[in-house]
């Protein structure tokens, strides 16, 4: 990592992960990950399957535990090897958001009680954020589609309200994992320029796991994970 004095959304210093396998051996998947994301910056990381992406955005989002290492969400610093606690969960929630390639929306809920769902759990006011919700919507594309539930939405109308739903409370940072995974190679290309361009107007700084090389470039660092390390390209 280099020395800078410019702000940090996110860091990561030594991040290792392994896994038990049958037998009682053990499978390394990542190894003593260093990684620093400035505030307002994108970053992409690519990588063979099983070489583990979405490992390192759970372990960056404090999903699950890492066997060692230190995160700082900003200027909180986290035993990274540590369980998960409750605190965690309201410091995610003002500083992380989260967009996975299967959207994971809650099916019974209509769009904008999707995108407002941070906020309930925030123990936040909905009314104070009800407004944003709705031009986050508008930036998406799918506001006429506020008041109807999922299962109507196509797969990019529905990446478009999961995309609001992580921005939805102004976090320090996105992870986005495959977020065009489902799509087709036009609303994919769609929906990840908007990603982009949203964050880039919202200040929030990007980390991108993808394996489409054109939305890696489209970043302002790209990287590749490989055999448990992570390598600047």
């Amino acid at each position: 990592m280099s020395e800078s004095s410019e702000a940090m959304a996110l860091r990561a210093i030594g991040l290792s992960k392994s896994f038990s396998i049958i037998g009682g051996s053990k499978l390394d998947v990542l190894e003593g990950i260093e990684m620093e994301l400035k505030e307002a910056s994108s970053l992409s990381i690519r990588g063979e399957s099983g070489s583990g992406k979405t490992t390192l955005l759970n372990l960056l989002a404090r999903l699950e535990p890492a066997d060692c290492g230190t995160l700082h969400w900003g200027g909180k610093k986290i035993n990274a090897s540590e369980n998960p606690h409750s605190k965690e969960a309201t410091w995610r929630a003002k500083h992380i958001g989260v967009v996975y390639q299967s959207y994971y929306l809650i099916p019974e809920l209509t769009v904008m009680e999707n995108v407002l769902m941070s906020i309930r759990l925030s123990k936040l006011s909905l009314k104070d954020y009800s407004d944003r919700a709705l031009g986050l919507l508008e930036q998406m594309g799918v506001v006429d589609k506020s008041r109807q539930i999922p299962a109507k939405l196509s797969g990019g109308e529905r990446q478009r309200v999961a995309i609001a739903r992580a921005l939805v409370n102004r976090p320090k940072v996105i992870l986005a994992d495959e977020p065009t995974g489902n799509l087709d190679e036009r609303t994919g290309a769609e929906v990840m320029n908007l990603l982009l361009n949203c964050c880039s107007n919202e200040k929030t700084s990007l980390v991108l796991v993808t394996h489409n090389p054109n939305f890696a470039k489209a970043t302002q660092e790209s990287s590749v994970l490989k055999d448990g390390k992570l390598f600047y390209t």
